[in-house]
């Protein structure tokens, strides 16, 4: 059951803590970035279970590596649900990204362009006068307030983004719906706010011996994503410890002026089926515990992340030297 009092709430995208497992959300750039031919990626983010109403988000892509531009093509699925009126939104975007660069650094850049369609049930609202001041919400009763004129909602989206990848350091930039779609029910227009997202990472070589493949190494890797939109902002920091095929992280994110925080905790397992043909499945799992601004576990029970992914070489894929072979690359990031 929900109250509904103003129609005039700003739009705010959804971020996951587990950033680095779905690549093509954080940022269009990394579409194709990744040492094998076709990549798929599966993230679930389940926000606040103990509160009423329901808050989970999905994103599903398939990229492919196009090694003549070192880049690639993919195609990026999302979908949230929101609130006990069920405000749904789901996007199906392409991307199509490239890259320039050398054996010293790698430049790439991604586009994104698609539709979203938002929806909402109006029925399961409820409004003031349907609210007894003694016995509050009287079941099976119906407001006289005007609703919207649609409960669905089509539109045009679009984004870009730009990453760079040079020694030990990696740092990109994206904005999405730069378009400024109109996803308002009601006729009056409301724009959505453009999201913007920087991120940056940088590679600590803890292993002294350099007689070691580089997947033998330790790391350590601080990471920094910044995003913003509107007045909402928030800021992720913290590092990952990268060692053979596990990766534990611990993170603090920061919800701005009056915005929610959390310590996330996260895990990520690579299970290598082919090393030398880059075929490898994922597995990732994160816990967000949230801090300050009235919201704490007793009252949440937190939020869990849960993600897989699949790499593998396609059969075609010739035998020659991927391009800027020697090179940094964002995948070697997370």
């Amino acid at each position: 059951m929900s109250l509904f009092t103003s129609t005039g709430v700003v739009a705010q995208d959804h971020m996951y803590s587990q950033f680095f497992n779905s690549p093509l959300y954080l940022n269009p750039a990394l579409n194709g970035q990744f040492p094998a031919d076709l990549r798929m990626n599966l993230i679930y983010r389940n926000q606040y279970s103990s509160v009423t109403g329901n808050l989970s988000y999905i994103s599903a892509s398939v990229d492919l590596n196009v090694p003549q531009f070192a880049g690639g093509v993919g195609i990026l699925f999302t979908r949230s649900s929101e609130g006990s009126a069920y405000l749904n939104k789901n996007n199906i975007s392409g991307i199509y990204s490239y890259s320039v660069g050398s054996d010293a650094f790698v430049l790439s850049f991604g586009l994104q362009a698609g539709v979203t369609n938002r929806s909402v049930d109006w029925s399961k609202l409820v409004f003031s006068d349907q609210i007894d001041p003694r016995l509050g919400y009287i079941p099976g009763s119906t407001s006289i307030a005007d609703q919207p004129l649609f409960n669905n909602k089509f539109y045009f989206d679009s984004g870009a983004g730009i990453n760079l990848s040079s020694g030990n350091l990696n740092i990109g930039f994206a904005a999405q719906h730069i378009n400024r779609p109109n996803e308002s029910f009601s006729g009056v227009p409301a724009k959505l706010p453009i999201r913007g997202t920087g991120h940056a990472s940088y590679r600590i070589n803890l292993t002294r011996d350099d007689n070691v493949y580089d997947y033998e190494r330790t790391y350590v890797i601080p990471s920094i994503v910044y995003y913003k939109q509107s007045t909402a902002e928030s800021l992720n920091i913290g590092m990952q410890y990268k060692h053979n095929n596990v990766n534990a992280g611990l993170w603090y994110r920061g919800g701005g002026v009056g915005g929610p925080s959390a310590v996330v905790v996260s895990f990520i397992f690579d299970l290598i089926i082919n090393r030398d043909g880059g075929e490898k499945v994922r597995l990732g799992i994160s816990h967000d515990v949230p801090a300050g601004h009235g919201l704490n576990y007793s009252n949440t029970s937190g939020t869990t992340e849960g993600s897989i992914g699949y790499q593998t070489t396609l059969p075609s894929r010739t035998n020659s030297s991927p391009k800027f072979y020697g090179s940094t690359r964002c995948y070697d990031f997370y």
